[in-house]
C-alpha cells in the first residue's frame, strides 16, 4: 500500500522561507517520479513541481520557479520542497504524489499546510 506523509507545514509572513518533507513507503521509490501538488481552499489541485526517479530532472510552475526547489532523498525514501520567497498566493494544502510531471492526483496522505500572512 502507498502511503505518503507529507510535514513541514507552517505560518510564516510574505518573504518566509518552508521545507516540506514527504516520507514515502509501500513502493520502490527511486523508481518512481514524484510531484508536489498543492490545493487552496475552494479550488481545485494545482501541479507545483515534479522530479525524476533519480533527482536529475525537475520541472516547476512559472509562479514558483526561481523561489522553489524540489530534491529528494532516495536512500532515505523522502521526497522535499524548498520553499524561498513566499507570497499569499502560496497559501495551500501541499501535499506529494507519485505522479509524472504535470499530472495532479487526490491526496493519499494527510498533506501538509502553508499559510503566508500577510
Amino acid at each position: 500500500e502507498v502511503q505518503l506523509v507529507e510535514s513541514g507545514g507552517h505560518v510564516v509572513p510574505p518573504g518566509g522561507s518552508l521545507r516540506l518533507s514527504c516520507a514515502a513507503s509501500g513502493f520502490v521509490f527511486n523508481n518512481h517520479p514524484m510531484t508536489w501538488i498543492r490545493q487552496a481552499p475552494g479550488k481545485g489541485p494545482e501541479w507545483v513541481s515534479s522530479i525524476n526517479s533519480n533527482g536529475s530532472h525537475t520541472h516547476y510552475r512559472d509562479s514558483v520557479k526561481g523561489r522553489f526547489t524540489i530534491f529528494r532523498d532516495n536512500a532515505k525514501n523522502t521526497l522535499y520542497l524548498q520553499m524561498n520567497n513566499l507570497t499569499v498566493e502560496d497559501t495551500a494544502l501541499y501535499y506529494c504524489a507519485k505522479t509524472p510531471p504535470g499530472i495532479t492526483t487526490p491526496r493519499v496522505g494527510p498533506g501538509t499546510q502553508v499559510t503566508v500572512y500577510s
